[in-house]
């Protein structure tokens, strides 16, 4: 158990970021954003994690599905709502399956997921996006899976998708280097 809760201590601290790191850096450094998604790493936990084939309880997945033409019209709130909707929404499922799960392996890799996406709502809500905040929406009919792998999938296609496309449009407001 305390090997188990050293082992936890050690991966939040390597995946925590400078005190003085503020939400602009993270639009600005893409090697930053890359470095920050550790969804391979969690895949290859899960992969040494034999005791998790499916999920006590189905975990809401994000929407990931974009229609181009539909996504450039949004304007950046409209696109940061999006975003934090469905991170919310994912880390919120994670934490009911969590509680749920047995100590150990599994109850670990759910917590690791749940700090990680916990970290990116914060960075996307602390975005500095001006504009009409309007009640939230999902931007597709939620699905559910007991497959944490699929939920590890779906989660790194959001983050290569609507969130790196919603960096590229805020990029013009990185300081010239």
């Amino acid at each position: 158990m305390a090997l188990s809760r050293l082992l936890l201590l050690c991966m939040v601290a390597s995946e925590v970021w400078d005190a003085e790191t503020r939400p602009i850096d993270f639009v600005c450094d893409r090697v930053s954003r890359r470095d920050l998604n550790t969804v391979a790493d969690m895949e290859a936990a899960l992969a040494d994690c034999d005791v998790l084939k499916t999920l006590p309880s189905p975990i809401q997945l994000p929407c990931i599905k974009v229609h181009k033409a539909s996504w450039e019209r949004k304007s950046a709130q409209e696109k940061r709502r999006d975003i934090a909707v469905s991170l919310g929404a994912l880390t919120g499922s994670v934490r009911v399956v969590r509680t749920l799960s047995q100590p150990g392996c599994a109850s670990t890799l759910l917590e690791r997921l749940e700090h990680t996406v916990n970290n990116y709502l914060h960075i996307v809500t602390h975005l500095d996006i001006t504009g009409s905040v309007e009640s939230p929406v999902l931007s597709c009919t939620p699905q559910s899976t007991h497959s944490l792998s699929t939920v590890l999938w779906t989660f790194s296609r959001l983050l290569t998708g609507k969130l790196e496309w919603l960096m590229a449009d805020l990029t013009h407001r990185c300081p010239r280097r």
